[in-house]
């Protein structure tokens, strides 16, 4: 039987498609081993979100390409997608797939093996128009299913190289996200994450199908307890969208809403498409349908031309908000983007100073929104477990995205658990059992 192994760089987005790549290999016979293992295909699917992306990727197809000249070499993903000569020009290297045609990469490696020259299967994105459809009926080791129902973005962010690499927006058909949705629901994953590169721009490409209406279609599927969106951006969330939420009995109370800067004049300049006013609006309605919901964001600090003054009040908008949590990014120029010809950028050491600031203002809000669940019992799916002082502790989400360790049996790992939160904590809350409610099979 012959053996593939993999490496996923980058985003969440990145470790869906490698699922369903490895789908493609397991349909063909192979079995998958570790990437540290020989191997008969190595597969590396790569980042360019930054120039560091780029050469933690260079760093892992040259480990893939030392391990047995035998081996085929597949480099896909984003970096593919941008670079694919620079890539070809790495020796060992067999085969790049970009963003493109990976349905077709167990023909690419054979065509590879028969002609024994390395081949470049990458075109231009941007004139893309359809979802690639690969399915992940099954994720290895995960009690949360991820069901990715679009890729590409439209807004081009004066900062980001991403629509370069993953093109426009190009939705997944709703019949084929409710086929997948079912059978994740019915192989018992309580939870389902709808995942994308820009998963508000949902149905932008669809015809009278947004993704309100998938939210309404997805609340009627029987067995599904949870569904989550991983992030939407501020602009689109509509009031049709709004109460499809309201409406929703699955829906989690947890909404990824990316910030990048408190500031309006810091916004324009990176291409956002609101005012932190009209920001600030969309979290007073999105809390007004979903009461006690937990709010996180992404902030980039040290933005060009991100002066003191719009820092602080950047501090302060972030304070008045009331994040549940915040990612917080340094301002790291990207060769391609306009953004990284401004003249007026921001020197390192105060991009530091200032990213240590919000981290510790993200960790003093993290515990603020935890303590307000002190003595609420709440669902939690158990994960994973962890060792603390020699105490095994079961670890898992809650409906509202907090992080709950609790004392348990492993066997219940795979579990939906009442767990009343006892302890409030900025990474990891402490909870007291209550009850197992069902189990993944």
């Amino acid at each position: 039987m012959r053996s593939v192994a993999f490496h996923t760089l980058g985003c969440k987005v990145n470790q869906y498609d490698t699922e369903a790549i490895w789908q493609l290999f397991h349909h063909a016979g192979y079995e998958q081993v570790d990437f540290e293992d020989p191997a008969d295909v190595y597969v590396i699917n790569t980042c360019t979100v930054t120039n560091e992306g780029d050469r933690k990727s260079r760093q892992m197809i040259r480990r893939a390409t030392r391990k047995n000249p035998e081996s085929v070499v597949v480099v896909t993903g984003c970096y593919a997608q941008m670079a694919p000569g620079e890539i070809l020009g790495i020796p060992g290297v067999d085969l790049v797939v970009g963003n493109q045609f990976r349905a077709q990469m167990m023909e690419l490696i054979e065509k590879v093996r028969e002609e024994k020259v390395p081949y470049n299967a990458v075109s231009n994105i941007l004139t893309q128009k359809e979802f690639e459809d690969l399915d992940v009926p099954m994720f290895l080791e995960r009690t949360r299913a991820s069901l990715k129902i679009e890729d590409g973005c439209n807004h081009f962010c004066t900062f980001c190289i991403i629509p370069y690499a993953r093109g426009l927006v190009r939705s997944r058909k709703p019949e084929s996200v409710l086929f997948q949705a079912r059978r994740l629901a019915n192989a018992g994953y309580h939870e389902i994450v709808l995942t994308g590169i820009h998963t508000g721009g949902y149905g932008e490409d669809l015809e009278g199908y947004t993704l309100a209406d998938l939210v309404r279609d997805l609340d009627k599927i029987e067995n599904l307890t949870r569904i989550r969106i991983s992030s939407i951006e501020a602009s689109e969330i509509t009031e049709d969208l709004l109460q499809a939420i309201e409406a929703s009995s699955k829906i989690c109370r947890h909404l990824h809403i990316p910030l990048q800067a408190g500031h309006s004049e810091v916004l324009r300049r990176m291409n956002r498409h609101y005012t932190i006013e009209e920001y600030a609006m969309k979290l007073k309605r999105v809390r007004e349908v979903l009461p006690g919901v937990a709010i996180t964001s992404d902030v980039i600090v040290g933005f060009p031309g991100e002066t003191d003054d719009y820092f602080e009040t950047t501090i302060d908008f972030i304070e008045r908000q009331a994040f549940a949590d915040l990612h917080v990014f340094p301002y790291s120029t990207r060769v391609g983007t306009p953004a990284a010809k401004f003249t007026d950028q921001v020197p390192e050491s105060v991009k530091h100073q200032r990213v240590g600031r919000l981290v510790a203002l993200a960790d003093q809000l993290a515990v603020q929104y935890a303590t307000t669940w002190l003595g609420e019992t709440l669902d939690v799916i158990v994960e994973e477990t962890m060792t603390q002082d020699g105490q095994t502790y079961l670890v898992g989400h809650t409906d509202n995205y907090l992080k709950v360790a609790f004392i348990g049996d492993t066997e219940q790992l795979g579990s939906l658990c009442a767990v009343t939160i006892t302890k409030a904590d900025a990474k990891v809350c402490l909870g007291e059992l209550q009850a197992s409610l069902s189990v993944l099979p």
